[in-house]
């Protein structure tokens, strides 16, 4: 039977509708006439009539629209739309039989009892038809059952958009509020945080939505604390910008990421530092199709650049987010160069040709491992592709070049951060001698990014496990993407030639606390020693090669406050041209003859702090000798 009615075409499950209203407004009226003893009942038409009225109550429900409403849904909108229109019809069968039985007798008691029955009787009986209608049309499956956390008006109409779902059941709200305990909003009670520990416990509930979109981030951050020993799924609705065009979707909710569990607090940028390098002017962002380099570009785009030119080596990531700020419709001249930074003559020509004013030098190699197989090619697009494009800019007289630099470049153990601070000493052994400013902007992990921790994490808990962590006490400093990329901006505009700058990454974070709250704020236990039936097991793979326990931002502890909260300027010793210019000669002799062992040694000499692991072996290179 049910899944005969659901097969049925929208037309014929009207059809079926109007059938069954029928059989109850003819029912209604003849229980009515009855129980009244109204002399309608004694005449032979008497059938006749209870037809026509049924009828009559038929073609208003039509007129009024009823029958285009879903019948497994029912809200308050629909039963007063049936009242509503119960009232108009009796209103008109009142009229009728005035008009046709009674030949001026006024209405009697009776006949208005009728009326009044009918209302009644009928409203009934289609709230029932309609709730058993739900149970019927149901696909049998099991609700989804959700506690919503916030009775404001968010989660009220959050519930709201929750009832029109045949998989999701709010069963209840949970409140700071002591006034709103224990009522009822929406047919839903509101309960005392604490409950929510004994719904878990019970298996009342299947996942927790949290819908306070004003909540600050240390407020958020503080309810995920709370929430997460209780090993249930989380989900969040957006802040208040995000709402503020339309109501509430389920749609919208989205997943606990780690800016939430991070809780960073966000400082208004300073506008007039975006805009002293962007509006404006013509800015080119090399990488411009990485994680960074992209952030950088959306940036830059709604600053009202003069043109933005996005340069990347990799044509399928150039071509997403050019498609990306076109797609905005923004009146923004958007240039794509497909290029290799160490192509001298490419980069000189696109830097004269457009007469750059501002470049974002993202382009990088920065995948710690990966690097460390392959250490000539981080050389050759670190070292040598910085080289060139600080060149270039200076040879085409461009105001600001700015590097995006890594925290890994202080005191390195890996190739990468070896070679990015040889990228440092490059512009600051440059800065003197140009009137292009060279800034240098150091920061730490972006959350987020292609090959990060936190996204393979994510993935693995929605594989089954296990996670895997390097090791327990590794530390990381954490950023949002879209954080970093403006204060790099602002950072960039803050130098006046040679500045290194570091962004304040905040408190560190342990990467395996982390991972232990990802797991449980996505419904699931963590499997270890104490807890053998939990659901997803972290494992320990050892620091990868090149790794540290934990990252710096300064190499000396020369540093000074910028006009920004954010921002830090340090004073760093870095090498003549003259030397900087033997050192290159070396190195270029080295990746020649492929000699890895000169490359560390040189790398060594020039980086302060370079301590690379003895056990890393010359995998890649050596084996070919």
């Amino acid at each position: 039977m049910k899944n005969l009615l659901l097969k049925q075409s929208r037309g014929k499950k009207k059809v079926i509708a109007a059938v069954v209203d029928f059989c109850i407004f003819f029912f209604s009226f003849y229980v009515s006439a009855l129980i009244s003893q109204s002399s309608l009942y004694s005449q032979e038409n008497f059938l006749l009539y209870a037809f026509l009225s049924s009828l009559i109550f038929i073609f208003v429900f039509y007129l009024t629209g009823i029958y285009k409403s879903v019948l497994r849904f029912i809200d308050l909108t629909l039963i007063y739309l049936v009242l509503y229109s119960i009232f108009i019809s009796t209103i008109v069968l009142i009229i009728l039989i005035f008009t046709f039985y009674y030949s001026g007798y006024l209405i009697s008691l009776p006949s208005l009892n009728l009326g009044l029955l009918i209302l009644l009787n009928s409203t009934t009986l289609i709230i029932c038809i309609r709730v058993i209608a739900n149970k019927l049309l149901s696909d049998g499956t099991s609700l989804n059952k959700i506690v919503i956390y916030g009775a404001g008006s968010a989660g009220m109409q959050l519930a709201g958009a929750l009832r029109v779902s045949s998989e999701i059941e709010p069963i209840a709200f949970v409140d700071s509020n002591k006034s709103l305990h224990n009522t009822y909003i929406a047919g839903i009670k509101v309960l005392h945080p604490k409950k929510l520990r004994k719904l878990v416990k019970r298996n009342r509930i299947d996942e927790v939505l949290i819908a306070i979109p004003s909540a600050s981030k240390t407020t958020l951050r503080n309810l995920l604390e709370e929430i997460e020993n209780y090993s249930v799924k989380v989900r969040i609705l957006p802040g208040l910008a995000e709402l503020a065009q339309g109501k509430v979707l389920v749609s919208e909710l989205k997943e606990v990421n780690v800016p939430d569990l991070l809780g960073r607090l966000e400082i208004e940028a300073n506008q007039g530092l975006i805009n002293k390098n962007i509006e404006s002017k013509v800015v080119m962002v090399t990488g411009a199709g990485g994680s960074i380099g992209s952030e950088i570009s959306r940036q830059v785009f709604c600053n009202n650049p003069l043109m933005i030119i996005l340069l990347d080596a990799n044509e399928y990531a150039l071509y997403s987010i050019k498609k990306e700020l076109e797609s905005s419709k923004k009146e923004v001249e958007v240039i794509t160069v497909l290029a290799n930074v160490t192509n001298r003559k490419r980069m000189t020509e696109v830097c004269r040709t457009f007469n750059v004013d501002t470049v974002y030098h993202a382009a990088a190699y920065k995948h710690v491992p990966l690097v460390e197989e392959n250490p000539f090619e981080a050389v050759t697009n670190n070292i040598y592709g910085t080289k060139v494009c600080v060149e270039a800019a200076i040879e085409s007289e461009v105001e600001t070049f700015v590097l995006i630099s890594t925290d890994k470049a202080v005191r390195p153990t890996n190739i990468m951060g070896a070679t990015k601070r040889f990228s440092e000493l490059i512009l600051q052994s440059l800065s003197s001698s140009t009137s292009t400013r060279m800034i240098m902007v150091r920061f730490g992990n972006v959350i987020g990014s292609s090959g990060s921790a936190i996204p393979l994490f994510q993935q693995q808990i929605k594989d089954g496990g296990p996670v895997t962590v390097t090791h327990p006490e590794v530390i990381r400093y954490f950023m949002s993407i879209p954080e970093a990329a403006e204060l790099v901006i602002q950072a960039g505009a803050m130098g006046q030639g040679g500045d290194v700058f570091v962004l304040d990454m905040g408190e560190p974070v342990k990467i395996y606390e982390l991972a232990k709250k990802l797991i449980k704020l996505s419904g699931m236990e963590v499997k270890d020693r104490d807890n053998p039936d939990g659901d997803i097991e972290i494992i320990f793979t050892g620091l990868r090669p090149g790794e540290k326990l934990y990252e710096e931002l300064l190499i000396g502890g020369n540093v000074s406050t910028t006009e920004h909260k954010q921002i830090l300027r340090a004073e760093e010793e870095f090498l003549s041209s003259e030397e900087l210019e033997k050192y290159l000669n070396l190195l270029e002799k080295a990746e020649e003859e492929v000699d890895f062992v000169a490359l560390r040694t040189i790398l060594k000499d020039v980086v302060a702090g370079y301590t690379p692991e003895d056990e890393i072996v010359d995998v890649v290179y050596l084996k070919k000798n």
